[in-house]
């Protein structure tokens, strides 16, 4: 059983909500790059969600931030996407109408060692939350990104 399947405290229920609160006061930009809020239509209702996301690696050659499902291809975010273009990603200062890829294993791997690398705290939660095998053998790691779902969103061209 991983922590998103656990009952969430006051505290870390607090501290998870934080980024969707300052993106609905328009306050987004405060988290930098860190995390985007995504547009989407709701596949059944027609009516318009948005999902707040931690960015895992951004990319500003191209805009492309890219982010971890935590329920993977469950995801409504990701169901939704799927049965209808994305419509709006709002990522630090910027606002676009997105594209969007999934990457592949070896893709995803490189992402989530980078991601360890350059925010070790934060990989800490995402191995906790996860199970992600931060400290384990490669071929543990590969395993894992052979199974996480990773998305991929960048300005439409």
């Amino acid at each position: 059983m991983t922590a998103l399947t656990r009952r969430q405290g006051p505290i870390l229920k607090t501290l998870l909500s934080c980024p969707t609160v300052l993106y609905a006061h328009d306050l987004g930009w405060l988290l930098g790059r860190r995390f985007l809020r995504l547009s989407h239509r709701g596949r059944r209702s027609g009516k318009v969600r948005h999902t707040v996301l931690e960015v895992v690696r951004f990319d500003p050659t191209t805009a492309e931030s890219v982010v971890l499902s935590a329920w993977g291809e469950r995801a409504d975010w990701y169901r939704n996407i799927v049965a209808s273009p994305p419509l709006e990603v709002v990522t630090g200062r910027d606002r676009y109408v997105p594209e969007y890829r999934v990457l592949g294993p070896e893709e995803a791997f490189r992402v989530l060692d980078e991601y360890g690398k350059r925010h070790p705290l934060a990989a800490l939660g995402l191995a906790r939350l996860f199970g992600y095998p931060l400290r384990g053998p490669e071929a543990a790691r590969l395993e894992f990104a052979r199974s996480a779902l990773l998305v991929a969103f960048r300005p439409r061209s």
